[in-house]
């Protein structure tokens, strides 16, 4: 997607112009990972057009392989974010109607050789939600890397405004999180997309451990809002039997909190994948979620070394020279 901000603290109605950033849930991990050494791929649909082509230039400057791009007619899909700044509320528009992405056709994919070398695919809540055709794409991969026996992530992020094509999030996750290993989510996105209405986060993990065999763990973030500023944050992850916890590191002072998901996502990746313990990896992956609140922009421009030197606690707030 394109992003179109107002400069800090003004308003929508008030700014005569925007800052330009590209983005989106499965393109932020991939750039993360990539950045971190891994070969990464991103797959998706843009418009035939200078936009489209932004899109996957921003991708490869990143060193995102888009071989799998697919473009056609359509738009690319655009959200507005004005950013709040203490008491008053960041806010997000959609504008996505109609994008190429919407309208993207299952069959071009050939997901088994798209997925012949990989050993992780991801996918998000966000993609289902776009359209029919986008639904169905993503089932096509998580089943093809099902069977190829490649390990399958999903951030079940659950956004209310996206769902207008007639189908409920209720109507089309359960079939994808059942095939899926890894689930990050929390209890309002477990309730909207599965129906799971939970006391505690241990108690969700276990009824969608029942409901969904195939889960191994699930994960997720917490947020405690002081203000748009001044916000808490922290994370476990349910490894099938146990709840492990992170930290719980204060921002004073955040930049852009978009992405920041995200970032804590490609951290559990990037963890399990190099086979670092759990709590090592959920001690990295928060890390970099909070790195991601002093980056402006989508996606999180912050190396290995510098989340663990912060999982560390060393060089925090330095003149590094």
């Amino acid at each position: 997607m394109m992003r179109l901000s107002p400069p800090p603290f003004q308003r929508l109605q008030q700014t005569h112009q925007f800052d330009v950033h590209y983005g989106g849930s499965e393109a932020n991990v991939a750039v993360s990972l990539a950045q971190w050494g891994l070969d990464t791929e991103h797959v998706s649909r843009f418009p035939e057009n200078e936009l489209g082509q932004a899109a996957i230039a921003h991708l490869r400057s990143h060193g995102v392989s888009t071989q799998h791009v697919d473009v056609g007619d359509g738009r690319l899909g655009t959200y507005f974010l004005e950013h709040g700044t203490d008491q008053r509320s960041s806010k997000v528009l959609y504008d996505r109607a109609g994008s190429a992405f919407a309208h993207i056709d299952p069959s071009r994919f050939d997901w088994e050789e798209i997925l012949a070398d990989a050993k992780w695919l991801h996918w998000s809540g966000i993609t289902p939600a776009i359209s029919q055709a986008a639904a169905d794409t993503c089932y096509d991969a998580i089943r093809a890397a099902r069977k190829l026996g490649v390990t399958i992530s999903g951030d079940i992020n659950y956004r209310r405004n996206l769902w207008q094509y007639g189908k409920t999030a209720r109507d089309v996750m359960p079939t994808l999180i059942a095939e899926t290993d890894v689930v990050i989510g929390g209890l309002t996105d477990f309730e909207n997309c599965v129906g799971i209405a939970a006391s505690d986060f241990t108690d969700a993990c276990r009824q969608l451990q029942r409901q969904f065999p195939a889960v191994k763990t699930i994960a997720n973030t917490y947020r405690e809002e002081l203000s748009s500023s001044q916000q808490k944050i922290s994370a476990s992850w349910w490894d099938g039997k146990s709840l492990l916890t992170g930290r719980t590191y204060t921002l004073t002072s955040i930049a852009d909190r978009v992405g920041a998901g995200d970032a804590f996502v490609a951290g559990l990746i990037y963890g399990s994948l190099t086979e670092w313990t759990k709590q090592v990896t959920l001690d990295f992956a928060l890390a970099a979620c909070t790195l991601k609140h002093s980056v402006p922009g989508d996606v999180n421009r912050v190396s290995v070394s510098e989340v663990q030197a912060l999982v560390k606690g060393v060089n925090i707030g330095k003149l590094l020279r």
